[in-house]
């Protein structure tokens, strides 16, 4: 080192909160230089496992391996793609210049998607981090042995294959999206199942309970290396060293899609915290540490720090606005929703229609007398009861058509005892009925369960 960066090395260290400077060559702090923050909390706004996560705790070891940062702690907020965390951020951490917050484009879509109360425009805008391509997996023992297999089977019944990944609105549901989209099906009509957190989804796939998996390529590296799980395809625009996978687009799938990831700080913090949490961060990037961090996990170089990555962030809300609304989940609706909303109006309309059946009946006086009467007694609200768990209990698991017909059919043996297997035969007519409503012409998404393949 020449004597000129001797002195401007000094100078920048004797400088409180500014040490972050000393590594933009790429090297590791000196013995004795004071740290740029003697603790740091960093916040995953998810659970534990997932991207963010990840993300959180390398920039922890890098920090405290670095001497950038003496002590630093992850804390996990996990919920709603983020915004949970986001909101308590914005609520309890403002002001405060020793924490920040790993965000990135899954929030900002879950944000739109939502219509959330609180966006990224509130908090203060530090730095992009890292990009990263998405991956389209399958459990090992999965009959599907390329990503032709998928779409033909995809294309046939759309509904029957259920997609597994993060967040309802966030890049796995999007990039399912664009995938129906480019080949032609419907994006309404994807059967996506949202998981709060990268273990949870995990789980999921290696367990079956999904036909495929969405995510990140670092959060699916240790089991694409062990083998447990198959690539289909990658969203880089071309095939990535280190990585036996076709790409999409090399496949027939015209689709090129890059998840990032980014660095925020409270609002209302004063300049000079703002100031110091910049240079850290940027110190941190040039560290030969971080850099090595980056090849590990496959991530890829974004830095963009301040007004650049401000402005950038106002250009992508657009962006994914308009992506969203093209794929028909956007504005406050999602196609991963659970099952709420259009289902108990239409289970309330067919208690209706059953409560104004019975009515006019009555009115009428037709064959009231020849009838044999239900004797009152603790049996109709056992029989009803039991129709509510039953429906609750199969909802997942067998599927709407079935849950429902048990549900139409106890109701049904609460007020008449007389022709069950009319009963039924119109219950289970009724369901599948209602099913098809929903699905084919409201794109409303319902659990289908094991008969997803006739529908």
């Amino acid at each position: 080192m020449s004597r000129t960066q001797s002195m401007m090395t000094h100078r920048l260290a004797a400088a409180p909160g500014v040490l972050a400077v000393l590594l933009l060559s790429g090297a590791s702090a000196p013995a004795g230089a004071q740290p740029a923050y003697q603790y740091l909390r960093i916040i995953a706004p998810a659970a534990p496992g997932g991207g963010w996560d990840q993300t959180a705790r390398v920039m922890q070891q890098v920090l405290q391996q670095t001497g950038i940062v003496r002590t630093s702690s992850v804390e996990n907020i996990p919920g709603a793609a983020g915004t949970i965390g986001l909101a308590r951020f914005i609520g309890a951490e403002r002001g405060r210049g020793d924490v920040v917050m790993v965000s990135g484009l899954i929030m900002l879509s879950a944000i739109v998607t939502h219509a959330s109360p609180v966006t990224l425009r509130e908090v203060t805008p530090i730095a992009r981090l890292v990009g990263e391509y998405e991956v389209i997996v399958v459990p090992a023992a999965s009959p599907f042995r390329s990503l032709q297999d998928l779409i033909e089977a995809f294309k046939v019944r759309p509904e029957s294959i259920s997609w597994g990944g993060g967040s309802a609105g966030g890049t796995d549901q999007i990039l399912a999206g664009l995938v129906a989209d480019a080949i032609g099906v419907s994006p309404r009509r994807v059967n996506y199942i949202a998981f709060s957190g990268g273990g949870e989804a995990m789980s999921a796939i290696l367990g079956g309970q999904v036909s495929v998996g969405v995510n990140g390529l670092a959060e699916f590296a240790p089991q694409i290396d062990a083998g447990t799980v198959r690539v289909l395809g990658i969203s880089s625009a071309e095939r990535l060293p280190g990585l036996d996978a076709p790409t999409l687009r090399e496949q027939g799938v015209d689709v090129e899609f890059e998840n990032w990831r980014s660095l925020v700080a409270p609002p209302g913090i004063s300049p000079l915290d703002r100031q110091r949490v910049e240079r850290a961060t940027e110190a941190m990037v040039r560290t030969a540490e971080w850099r090595d961090a980056l090849e590990r996990y496959r991530w890829i170089d974004r830095y963009l720090p301040g007004g650049a990555f401000a402005d950038f962030v106002q250009a992508e809300e657009t962006r994914v606005g308009q992506i969203l609304s093209k794929l028909g989940i956007g504005s406050g609706e999602t196609n991963a929703r659970p099952v709420g909303g259009a289902y108990p109006i239409f289970v309330l309309a067919g208690l209706v229609f059953w409560a104004g059946s019975a009515a006019r009946d009555a009115l009428r006086g037709s064959r009231l007398s020849s009838q044999k009467r239900v004797e009152p007694g603790w049996r109709p609200a056992a029989l009803l009861a039991a129709a509510i768990v039953l429906d609750v209990a199969l909802m997942e698991a067998a599927g709407f058509v079935v849950a429902s017909a048990v549900l139409f059919w106890l109701t049904a043996r609460a007020f008449d005892q007389r022709h069950p297997l009319r009963d039924a035969l119109f219950a289970v007519g009724f369901s599948a009925t209602a099913y098809l409503l929903f699905v084919r012409v409201l794109n409303v998404t319902l659990p289908a369960g094991p008969i997803a393949r006739w529908f």
